[in-house]
């Protein structure tokens, strides 16, 4: 029975190991993107010619494919925005730069795409003077959101150079919103005009696309939304814990889906193809963006390969026919910011399921309310993840104090087990019956200090996913030397203490008889330990108050029940 606890222990730690490995490894899935920029360098995806890449529109002056039919569908290799002719001559093309008390964007009057973003509050890693920047397009990335129109003729579309209407270009004290509107010319008798309204302290943007029929004839167009992106690994990620970057979709149907890079350039995206609610988002860590349109809406959900390097997830949505003359409105939302759960709740049904906790959502998000409910009182994170693990201690008490006085008669009776295996090393039936005999002797319970141990498990990974997810954590400072939960230990004292405190816990516990399994259970924690080197601090903070407080209980139960601490060094000799 002894063999059968310490076999279930083993299972449980390896379990526990094999997430946080999982955490730990780089995540080595293609990222992907849409419609590339002729700009882009070696390190940023290459922009294919129409022929190899019949997805693909290149900049201006390059070949454009012919235009698609209206009814096609996001899953046929024909479905293409169709570029456009200039507007006039005399249009340049320029970019656009606004600022609001959270968001500087930039936008491109070639299609009004938004190429660049950069959050007030969420400062970069390495430069901690400017602001995070999530979307832009460079020699070194691609991560755009654009917008336009496909349908039997040439429309408007994300490469048809627009008008910028003279605007506001930032929000002035006592002002609560700016608009920034683009206009297009004429293309076969349609005229698109987008208007995007942002504002104050808000990271979700109202988009309105107005579709003008100017000619004399009848048009039945679709309205694309898409987000482009490289797939490159996103900048400051963690080498040492993974987090999952790439598209995913919202419906109320099948829920949330994420898709990998690798499956886009595979062909193995089984997801929802239409749909009348949700939305379409490209998730990294800490931030998203994502396109949402009303709920009611039909519309088609698509992954394109678009080049190498290069995807994109959107939706199409077809428009009711517009009559010669008449203007047809499409509202939409267009969200660019931190995965703050309260935030994202607020926008959109769902949106809050970008912050992704994996499969123990159900426990994570009641632990992130109350760990939220804790920095309202505490006004600190890390005194708050303190709080909350010693919380998580007080509600599991007595099944831990079951756990440690089986632990205690254990090593109580210790000695006379490893005796009996000694004189009877050669005779494996009488030992187990001779065990067996004292463990009924002794009234002690071998499984009784494992299954409370398996009840909580589940809780403290949800709790690590928690804090590895929440973005508050970014540049959160707790005490003296520690500026930013977020990141690792500049001076690594954290980790330390837990390696020390993973190790005092390892010798107060009743040591294996068997010297093989004794080892183990000294280098596999000194392993385990080692990765947190490289982990943030706020996890590191999580796990040493979950030491020490274990090793606390430990001690009073093992006190009150006459079991004098006692350390079972390692002996390798």
């Amino acid at each position: 029975m002894n063999d059968i606890r310490r076999t279930i222990l083993w299972v449980i730690f390896g379990f526990s190991m094999v997430l946080l490995w999982d955490q730990w490894q780089v995540y080595n899935g293609h990222k992907a993107t849409f419609f590339p920029s002729a700009t882009q360098s070696a390190k940023a995806p290459a922009t294919g010619s129409a022929a190899s890449a019949p997805a693909a529109i290149g900049s201006a002056g390059s070949s454009v494919p012919a235009p698609q039919a209206a009814n096609a569908t996001p899953g046929a290799a024909g479905v293409v925005p169709a570029g456009a002719p200039s507007i006039t001559p005399s249009t340049t093309r320029e970019r656009v730069v606004v600022n609001t008390d959270v968001l500087t964007l930039t936008f491109d009057s070639e299609g009004g795409t938004l190429v660049h973003s950069a959050f007030i509050k969420y400062k970069d890693q390495t430069h901690k003077e400017e602001g995070f920047v999530l979307m832009d397009e460079s020699a070194n990335r691609v991560y755009v959101a654009q917008t336009g129109l496909i349908g039997s003729a040439a429309l408007p579309t994300h490469k048809t150079p627009m008008a910028v209407v003279p605007g506001d270009r930032a929000l002035k004290e006592g002002q609560d919103e700016l608009q920034v509107k683009f206009e297009s010319a004429d293309i076969n008798g349609v005229k698109l005009i987008k208007t995007y309204t942002l504002k104050r302290g808000a990271y979700d943007i109202a988009v309105r696309h107005d579709i003008v029929n100017t000619g004399t004839a009848a048009v039945t167009p679709q309205l694309y939304l898409q987000l482009v992106r490289d797939g490159n690994k996103p900048p400051g990620e963690s080498s040492f814990y993974s987090t999952f970057t790439g598209p995913a979709i919202y419906t109320e149907a099948k829920k949330y889906q994420k898709v990998e890079f690798k499956d886009i350039e595979n062909n193995k995206v089984d997801v929802e193809k239409q749909a009348s609610n949700g939305y379409v988002a490209m998730v990294q860590h800490y931030f998203a963006t994502a396109w949402i349109l009303p709920d009611g809406l039909k519309r088609d959900l698509f992954f394109r390969k678009v080049d190498n390097n290069l995807y994109a997830v959107g939706l199409i949505t077809p428009l009711d026919t517009i009559a010669a003359g008449t203007t047809k409105t499409v509202e939409s939302k267009f969200f660019v910011g931190p995965q703050e759960e309260k935030t994202l709740e607020a926008i959109a049904p769902g949106l809050e399921l970008v912050k992704d906790y994996g499969w123990l959502t159900i426990l994570a998000k009641p632990l992130y309310w109350l760990l939220d409910k804790l920095h309202g009182f505490l006004h600190n994170w890390g005194w708050s993840i303190v709080a909350l693990v010693l919380l998580l201690k007080i509600a599991f008490y007595w099944l831990n104090a079951k756990a440690y006085s089986s632990m205690a008669k254990m090593k109580a009776i210790n000695p006379k087990i490893m005796e009996m295996r000694e004189r009877l090393k050669d005779k494996p039936q009488e030992m187990q019956q001779a065990m067996m005999k004292i463990y009924k002797e002794e009234k002690v319970n071998p499984m009784g200090g494992c299954f409370p141990i398996m009840i909580q498990i589940p809780v403290f990974i949800a709790l690590y996913w928690v804090l590895l997810s929440s973005v508050e954590m970014r540049n959160a400072p707790w005490i003296l030397w520690i500026h930013d939960l977020s990141a690792p230990d500049p001076f690594f004292i954290l980790p330390v203490l837990m390696t020390l405190t993973t190790m005092l816990q390892t010798a107060l516990n009743p040591a294996p008889p068997d010297p093989m399994q004794a080892k183990l259970m000294w280098f596999m924690p000194l392993i385990f330990s080692v990765m947190f080197f490289f982990f943030p601090a706020g996890l590191v903070l999580y796990w040493i108050t979950n030491n020490i407080l274990s090793i606390t209980q430990q001690w009073i139960i093992n006190t009150r029940m006459g079991v004098p601490p006692q350390f079972n060094l390692p002996k390798f000799n």
